[in-house]
């Protein structure tokens, strides 16, 4: 009666494409928008997208789908979905304690993941009136040793954040994320013809997909797992909190397909439309975080039009944060409205305050407490992304591979994938069994002994 009570709660997706869209916005992120080119260039180029694309279909799909099986199977937010499915599977209800991790993890990350979102939107506002008077280096010291401008932007942020997700599954993220990805991807194709049209092409082609197996080693493999894996945004709950909205009528298989082939798409045309600007103005290609920050604005300050260009830049950079941000969110509210603890408005600031004092550390991070170590010399904001990135999501990620591949009847399994090619659901259930769970323990072992 209790389970039943809970769904109730549960509201569901308008149509297909709000979950395909919700889903694609919740894995791309700034991650996407500058980790990926910057680590297929300096892996290989072509070659690193190739293993890239092999871990997307051997680790990151399998565990995708896997998510969102147990997700609208229950209905409900990760914590109870992990209970009420390991109950039908005869399974130790402390299989809820995955869920949990995820929320954890979510909060976390949304608490430094914020604050790296307000540099952006600052930056809206810095492109759009920068000269070129003060150098970009000096610009990004400027921003990141204010506190005050810091928390500043990182409430704006957070704000938004909340805005969205306590209105609701179908007022507040169906309709946002309806405007959000198609801006997203308008943004990106502006950028990418300006790209080709001014910048070096062919040069940052090569860069990008010219393959180099002399760059491939260990590590190479080691990043391309990583980042098939991050960039879905799978072992959060996330996509288990998004697959519960989903109907049934919809191909979880087929869904889940578009969505990997979504945020790789983004992935890529980022790329193409950072790195010619980048080759055009003979500026540093692997500089990471600072690529956006530092060169991009050197570009923008140097090119035709780059008052105009600079803050689309890095529109296109916010409404990539936003729509993650609201996905790490959700799982959280879901889980304290469905229970009943707290309305889903108050659920959604209580958490978001949660996150927006943990980033107050994060913060900090870049100026007064830049010396202050925790983790194996690692700062405040370092020490975060390291428990969260490092450990918690691959564990959650690995936990929900085993749980499905080993625990969950099969059954239940059949029922919620419906009418799939028997080749394809033997290839997928090998990938979760064996495959997915010891690549993610690979990452797993391979981070931690970096400490």
């Amino acid at each position: 009666m209790e389970i039943e009570k809970q769904l109730k709660s549960h509201g569901a997706w308008i149509g297909k494409w709000t979950f395909i869209l919700a889903a694609s916005g919740s894995a791309v992120g700034l991650g996407n928008i500058w980790g990926f080119p910057y680590k297929a260039g300096t892996n290989g180029g072509g070659a690193f997208v190739l293993i890239y694309l092999g871990c997307i279909l051997v680790i990151g799909l399998p565990i995708m789908i896997s998510e969102i099986i147990i997700g609208r199977r229950a209905g409900n937010s990760p914590v109870n979905a992990m209970r009420r499915v390991a109950i039908d599977s005869n399974q130790s209800t402390l299989w809820r304690f995955v869920g949990w991790s995820g929320i954890f993890a979510g909060v976390l990350i949304l608490s430094f993941y914020s604050v790296i979102a307000g540099i952006c939107l600052n930056y809206i506002f810095i492109a759009a009136s920068s000269s070129g008077a003060i150098s970009s280096p000096d610009q990004f010291s400027s921003v990141i040793s204010s506190p005050l401008n810091l928390l500043f932007w990182h409430t704006i942020f957070m704000t938004l954040t909340a805005l969205i997700v306590s209105a609701g599954i179908k007022d507040g993220i169906g309709r946002m994320v309806k405007i959000l990805m198609p801006m997203l991807g308008v943004l990106m194709i502006f950028m990418v013809i300006y790209a080709m049209i001014n910048g070096d092409f062919s040069q940052a082609m090569t860069f990008l997909f010219a393959p180099d197996f002399s760059n491939v080693t260990s590590d190479t493999l080691l990043q391309a797992m990583g980042q098939a894996f991050f960039s879905l945004g799978l072992g959060m709950g996330s996509i288990m909190a998004y697959g519960a909205y989903m109907s049934k009528d919809q191909n979880i298989v087929t869904n889940s397909f578009t969505v990997a082939s979504l945020d790789t798409l983004v992935a890529i045309l980022a790329g193409i439309a950072i790195f010619p600007i980048i080759f055009a103005f003979s500026l540093e290609p692997n500089s990471g975080p600072g690529l956006v920050f530092v060169s991009m604005l050197s570009a923008f300050n140097q090119m035709q039009f780059g008052q105009i260009i600079g803050p689309l830049f890095f529109i296109l950079l916010s409404v990539a944060a936003l729509s993650s941000s609201i996905s790490l969110l959700e799982p959280g509210v879901a889980y304290m409205s469905e229970e009943g603890i707290l309305s889903r408005k108050r659920s959604a600031q209580i958490i978001s305050f949660l996150a927006w004092v943990l980033g107050i550390g994060s913060a900090l991070s870049f100026n007064i407490w830049s010396d202050y170590q925790i983790i194996a010399e690692r700062n405040f904001l370092d020490s975060i992304e390291f428990v969260t990135n490092q450990i918690l999501l691959p564990l959650g990620g690995m936990f929900i591979a085993i749980f499905v591949g080993w625990f969950m009847k099969k059954s239940l399994i059949t029922d919620e994938m419906g009418s799939i090619n028997p080749v394809l659901f033997f290839l997928w259930r090998f990938f979760v069994k064996f495959i997915a769970p010891l690549s993610v323990a690979y990452i797993f072992i391979s981070n931690f002994f970096r400490l």
